[in-house]
């Protein structure tokens, strides 16, 4: 959020004002009495908030408080605004536009940079995209100071601000690196009165595969915001995403995972346009525990109807999965209510069929193609 990519702007040197963080108008009110005139600013991780009303002048700590109670509450691109920040207000002689990011197409970072831009950067990139600098990076060279000279010119920014440019860039480029984030992004970077460069707003998005070396990245995430059953999946270390539709998936490999989602949309056209639960890849073991974490998620969804098994069976083995699968029922026990369908292919295939044949348990069909098992999937949900 805003307040929180302040927080790490603040520790690696960028000039800007935190603001004070309220859950309530009248902490909002104390809070601009503290401070003057203030902009409250609501505080989800979605951009557009000024042009959904989450974003207001208070000249007084009256209005910030009126203010508060009227953004507190509402939705902003489906996201519940929990808290807003009380920022002081600004005396804004231009606003510009400025970030850092992962430019994966071109495996490089790229810097994007407008003196033209702030919060209509979109509108001046469809209008006057002559005007908006995208200048590449090598990942092996980075940003030194010379660098950040090149960008300051290349986006043409005022002379008489030159040297804050070139200083606000290399801070931000700490921010990016020393964070390891994937964008990190400015807008407004506002020129003040006196000719101060500050930045007014923040954005930061983080990479998760780094968390390792980021113990205080774990407090930037809005677990209130979080669906529960993400939440609890993230807990057990599973990689899952939830979906609106009726047939839950679990399968091993993210690329046959995506495959399954596409072959059982395609079957739930010929059943009442039935639609995937969820995204679940259990990796390379499928042991019965692993099995039994996931099932136990999909099976805490209301919406799901069935769930599709797909394995397809290599460095573990099918016959492993098989028994996965049935230590998972037996953990599970009669919180297993749910029919599933089961594909199994790969290595040591026959006798993994031969384990859940023999147990034949009366929640599990066992298909062999992974078309046939997904109209299976698809019908039992759709029934």
């Amino acid at each position: 959020m805003e307040y929180q990519a302040k927080q790490l702007f603040a520790k690696h040197g960028v000039t800007v004002t935190e603001g004070i963080v309220a859950t309530t108008p009248e902490e909002a009110r104390a809070a601009a009495e503290q401070l003057g005139v203030v902009v409250v600013k609501a505080q989800v991780k979605a951009g557009g908030r000024g042009k959904a009303g989450g974003v207001k002048l208070a000249r007084t700590p009256d209005e910030a408080e009126q203010h508060a109670s009227d953004i507190l509450g509402m939705e902003i691109k489906g996201l519940t605004v929990r808290r807003v920040l009380v920022a002081p207000g600004a005396s804004i002689v231009d606003e510009y536009y400025f970030s850092f990011l992962l430019d994966r197409s071109n495996r490089q970072y790229l810097c994007i940079a407008s003196v033209e831009g702030g919060v209509e950067i979109e509108e001046v990139a469809k209008t006057n995209p002559d005007a908006v600098k995208q200048i590449p990076i090598d990942p092996g060279a980075g940003v030194d100071e010379a660098k950040a000279r090149e960008i300051v010119a290349e986006a043409a920014f005022p002379a008489e601000l030159a040297d804050q440019a070139v200083d606000m860039v290399l801070a931000l480029w700490k921010v990016f690196v020393e964070e390891d984030a994937t964008l990190v992004e400015v807008n407004p970077l506002a020129r003040l009165e006196g000719d101060v460069l500050e930045a007014l707003d923040g954005k930061v998005s983080l990479d998760e595969n780094a968390e390792f070396r980021h113990e205080d990245h774990a407090s930037f995430e809005d677990k209130e915001a979080a669906d529960p059953l993400e939440a609890k999946a993230k807990a057990k270390g599973l990689n899952y995403v939830k979906l609106d539709g009726a047939v839950g998936i679990i399968g091993n490999g993210a690329g046959l995972v995506m495959s399954t989602l596409d072959v059982v949309a395609y079957a739930g056209e010929a059943h009442g346009g039935v639609t995937p639960a969820n995204f679940l890849d259990i990796g390379g073991g499928a042991s019965a525990q692993v099995m039994a974490d996931g099932l136990d998620v999909i099976l805490g969804d209301e919406q799901v109807k069935s769930v599709f098994v797909n394995v397809f069976g290599g460095i573990t083995s099918c016959d492993a999965v098989a028994n996965g699968i049935v230590g998972a029922l037996e953990i599970l026990g009669d919180d297993a209510t749910k029919p599933l369908v089961v594909r199994l292919d790969g290595n040591n295939v026959e006798e993994g069929r031969r384990i859940l044949e023999e147990k034949n348990h009366p929640l599990v069909t066992l298909v062999e193609t992974m078309d046939g098992a997904a109209d299976k999937a698809a019908e039992l949900a759709n029934a």
